[in-house]
């Protein structure tokens, strides 16, 4: 691992914390303006996640009823019922964004894709950089908010379901995160950077439970509005 990935993962609470754990279960509220734009609103405004943090896969609880959930791999989504009937499925639910735009209007399982994977990959950084696979590579430090940030390339593998394969995080001088940049590829490409805060120990594990993410612009700076999405996260567990 380079220098900084080594800060960053010890910074988080260390490798070896996290490799006691299997599954990070949080109570989350995911809003913002995407979800009206995409004919989806208040649809994650009162969920809870799993996520597991050695495979990709996921669950979404509540989604659009107390009793309905979402599970999640990058192979196959299934909407069903807390007691287990099936109401729908997708296989290969990346392919079902092909051809659309930034005003194509999505359904449920297209929007619970696109909170699955992102949702996934947040609650596993920085810890996912460590990977088979995964290619780190330390960029020009970036000033804002009066601290000097460290910024850390990661080109994803194709294996790992992610908004684009290249992204960039930033560290702070204590090696937790500030700001997430990547181009969103179900969105056509849209740019944004996102706003890491308010971390809280879990386990010894340090999680962030506010997110805001906003329009990347010229020169590497975020524009003030519109707030893209929103993510509020509560009572981090691990098991």
């Amino acid at each position: 691992m380079s220098d900084l990935l080594d800060l960053a993962i010890e910074a988080h609470g260390g490798l070896a914390r996290w490799n006691e754990f299997q599954r990070l279960t949080v109570d989350v509220s995911v809003g913002g303006a995407v979800w009206a734009l995409k004919g989806q609103p208040n649809l994650f405004d009162d969920n809870r996640y799993e996520a597991q943090t050695h495979v990709q896969q996921a669950t979404i609880y509540r989604v659009g009823a107390p009793d309905r959930l979402v599970r999640f791999t990058p192979q196959r989504l299934s909407l069903e019922t807390e007691s287990g009937e099936l109401i729908q499925t997708r296989d290969d639910p990346r392919a079902a964004f092909q051809g659309h735009t930034n005003e194509t209007q999505w359904d449920v399982l297209h929007a619970a894709y696109f909170d699955s994977y992102a949702l996934w990959t947040y609650l596993n950084q920085p810890f996912l950089y460590t990977w088979p696979d995964f290619v780190t590579e330390e960029l020009e430090p970036w000033v804002e908010n009066g601290e000097t940030w460290r910024r850390l390339k990661v080109t994803f593998p194709d294996w790992v379901t992610s908004h684009t394969r290249e992204q960039v995080t930033y560290f702070g001088p204590d090696g937790l995160m500030r700001r997430h940049d990547y181009a969103v590829d179900v969105l056509g490409g849209t740019f944004g950077a996102q706003y890491i805060r308010n971390y809280v120990d879990a386990n010894g594990i340090m999680v962030p439970t506010r997110r805001r993410v906003f329009p990347l612009g010229d020169e590497n700076q975020s524009l003030p509005e519109p707030l893209l999405v929103s993510i509020d996260i509560a009572a981090p567990r691990f098991a």
